[in-house]
């Protein structure tokens, strides 16, 4: 996919996720433009803590929706979230590690870039940085 997105660190916006298959437009990444209501353009490592507090605020991650193609979601999926709902979650104390690479440039129109780095994803030797993890 060729796309002149960028993200919060000002390079080329990377994938998020290709399994499960993320993303406003289903195209494993972050992008985002006018219809995207919800500007889901932060790509967090979702947690179990924050899918039990989104479920809690009316948005069941975890519940799967066939007829959306969707699995539900496990912690430690990957995952592009409005990026209100990451602010709400990050005031409340249970903010998903975030994908930097792969959240775009306009969640910074939100979130500081210094909220975002404070809650960087940091890969372990257990962990695989791929958009498909």
């Amino acid at each position: 996919m060729t796309t002149d997105a960028r993200n919060v660190l000002g390079g080329p916006l990377q994938a998020c996720s290709y399994d499960p298959l993320t993303g406003f437009f289903r195209d494993g990444c972050c992008r985002t433009d006018e219809s995207d209501v919800g500007t889901h353009v932060v790509c967090a490592r979702v947690t179990a803590e924050f899918l039990a507090y989104s479920t809690g605020r009316g948005n069941d991650l975890v519940t799967p929706r066939p007829q959306w193609r969707f699995a539900g979601l496990r912690p430690g999926d990957r995952w592009c979230l409005c990026v209100q709902r990451w602010r709400e979650a990050l005031r409340a104390g249970v903010a998903p590690p975030v994908v930097l690479d792969a959240t775009h440039e306009a969640a910074l129109q939100h979130v500081t870039l210094a909220e975002l780095q404070q809650h960087a994803w940091r890969p372990t030797r257990n962990d695989s940085s791929q958009a498909d993890s």
